[in-house]
C-alpha cells in the first residue's frame, strides 16, 4: 500500500524587487517567493505539490511552520489522505499545541493550507484530473464532507450547503463543456504596480486591452494627487468601456479611505480593494456606506472563513477576493465560496504572486461548475510574472483563463527553478547585482 514518505520544503525566492514588479503602497520592494512543499510517496513519480506565498523574508518562518507539520503527514497511507481530505485538514488544524499559534490564522494556518493543497494536488493526480474538474465531479455530499462547519452554522449550515450544490448539479456537464470551450474571464493588474512610471503604466494598459482584458487594476494609496493623476491617465488611455479597479493594499484609516475615494469618483471605479485593515469588518462596512455606489472589496489577506462570514453578515463588501495560499487550503476556500454563494457576493480571486494564478484558477472554475454556475459577472486576477517556472503554467487567451487539462493543482515547479532560485544558495542569489540595472 502506497505511503507518504516525506514532506520536503524549499525556500524559493524571485528578485522581483529589482524591477519593482509587485510594488504597492504597503509593499514597495517585494521579492515574490514561495515556501514550496513536495509531499512524496513511495510510488515512483507520484507526489503532491503546494506552496505558501510570501514576498521575501517571510519565507524563513513560513518554511519552518510547514516543516513542523511533517509528523502529521509522513508515514500515512495514501488512501488515508486522499479519501478523507476533510479529516486530513481537521487533524492538522486541531493539533492543540500548533493551534495555540493561531488559532486558524497567520503563518501556521498558511502552512496548513500549503500542505492541504499538496494533498488535494496528490488526490487529483491519482484521479487523473485537473483539480477544478476533480472538485466539480465530486458529489455534493463529498464536497460538504471536506468542509469544517465550526463557527459557520449561524450563517451556513451543512444542509444549506448541500442545497446549493444539489441545485447546481443538473447543469454541471454542460458547464464543463462551456468552460473548456470558452475559458474563464480574467482581469489584469500587470499595468498597475505603484513603482511603474506613467509611461509604462499607459503602455501596459494599452497592451492589456489589445490582449482582450476588459478590466485593469491599479495600485493606489501612497499619494492622493498621484493617484488622481494616474487613474485619470489610465481612463484616458483605455477609454470609457474598459473597467478600472483600484487596490489600496490596506493603506488607509477609515476616514482617510472615504475622503481619498471621493477624489476618484470621476474615474468610475469598478471596485476598490482593501481600503483598510483586512480584519476591520465594520470599517469596510462604513466605507461601503460612505462611498456607495462604488463597490468595496477585500479578501486576499482575510485570515479564515469566520472573517469572510462576518464580512457577508455585516454587508461590508460587494465582492471578495479569495486566495489559494492564504486560508487553510482548498477545504476552507470551498466553505468561503459556498458562503459567498448564499449571500450573493461575487468572487474575484486574487492571483498577484508566484503560483497564485496557477492555483486559484482551479477554485474559480470549480465554483462555476459545481456551486454558482456563474462566471461572466466575475473574473480571476492575472499577473504576467513567473509562470515559466511551473510545469503546467496558466494559459491566457483573449482575456480568459483556458481551463487546465493536466492532472493536479498546477503547483509543481520545474526542478531547475528549485536549483536556480533556492535561497540563499541558488545561483540567482549568489551572483552580484548590477545596481545600475536593478
Amino acid at each position: 500500500m502506497t505511503k507518504i514518505t516525506a514532506l520536503d520544503t524549499y525556500d524559493i525566492r524571485f528578485p522581483t524587487s529589482r524591477e519593482l514588479d509587485g510594488s504597492d503602497a504597503m509593499n514597495p520592494d517585494p521579492d515574490y517567493s514561495a515556501a514550496y512543499v513536495v509531499m512524496r510517496t513511495d510510488q515512483p513519480g507520484l507526489a503532491g505539490y503546494g506552496l505558501a506565498f510570501t514576498i521575501g523574508r517571510g519565507n524563513d518562518v513560513q518554511k519552518a511552520a510547514i516543516d513542523a507539520l511533517a509528523d502529521h503527514v509522513v508515514g500515512l497511507h495514501l488512501n488515508e489522505v486522499i479519501e478523507d481530505l476533510g479529516g486530513f485538514s481537521m487533524r492538522m488544524v486541531g493539533d492543540s499545541q500548533l493551534r495555540w499559534l493561531g488559532p486558524e490564522k497567520g503563518v501556521m494556518h498558511m502552512a496548513i493550507g500549503a500542505v492541504v493543497n499538496a494533498a488535494w494536488d496528490l488526490a487529483a493526480r491519482v484521479a487523473g484530473k485537473p483539480l477544478w474538474r476533480f472538485i466539480a465531479e465530486m458529489t455534493p455530499e463529498e464536497i460538504v464532507a471536506t468542509i469544517d462547519f465550526r463557527y459557520l452554522t449561524d450563517a451556513l449550515t451543512p444542509e444549506e450547503a448541500l442545497a446549493i450544490l444539489h441545485a447546481a448539479a443538473p447543469g454541471k456537464t454542460k458547464r464543463i463543456e462551456q468552460l473548456l470551450a470558452e475559458g474563464y474571464p480574467a482581469y489584469t493588474t500587470s499595468p498597475g504596480w505603484l513603482g511603474y512610471s506613467d509611461e509604462k503604466m499607459q503602455r501596459l494598459a494599452r497592451e492589456a486591452v489589445a490582449a482582450g482584458f476588459r478590466t485593469i487594476k491599479l495600485k493606489v494609496g501612497m499619494n492622493v494627487e498621484d493617484d488622481v493623476r494616474r487613474c485619470r491617465l489610465a481612463r484616458e488611455t483605455v477609454g470609457p468601456d474598459i473597467a478600472i479597479a483600484v487596490d489600496a493594499n490596506q493603506r488607509w484609516n477609515v476616514p482617510d479611505a472615504i475622503a481619498w475615494l471621493k477624489r476618484l469618483t470621476d474615474v468610475q471605479l469598478e471596485w476598490v480593494e482593501e481600503p483598510t485593515s483586512p480584519d476591520d469588518v465594520l470599517g469596510h462596512a462604513a466605507i461601503r456606506r460612505a462611498v456607495a455606489p462604488v463597490p468595496i472589496s477585500t479578501g486576499e489577506h482575510t485570515q479564515n472563513r469566520v472573517m469572510f462570514k462576518q464580512l457577508f453578515q455585516a454587508d461590508a463588501v460587494d465582492l471578495v477576493q479569495i486566495d489559494a495560499a492564504r486560508v487553510g487550503g482548498v477545504n476552507e476556500n470551498l466553505a468561503i465560496l459556498l458562503l459567498a454563494a448564499k449571500y450573493g457576493v461575487r468572487v474575484y480571486p486574487h492571483a498577484g504572486g508566484v503560483g497564485l494564478c496557477e492555483l486559484v484558477q482551479h477554485l474559480a472554475m470549480a465554483d462555476f461548475v459545481a456551486i454558482t454556475g456563474k462566471k461572466e459577472d466575475r473574473a480571476i486576477e492575472f499577473v504576467d510574472h513567473l509562470h515559466e517556472h511551473f510545469v503546467d503554467p496558466v494559459v491566457i487567451r483573449n482575456g480568459h483563463y483556458i481551463a487546465p487539462k493536466a492532472p493536479g493543482f498546477s503547483a509543481q515547479m520545474h526542478a531547475d527553478t528549485l536549483k536556480q532560485y533556492s535561497y540563499p544558495d541558488g545561483p540567482v542569489w549568489c551572483e552580484p547585482v548590477d545596481v545600475a540595472k536593478a
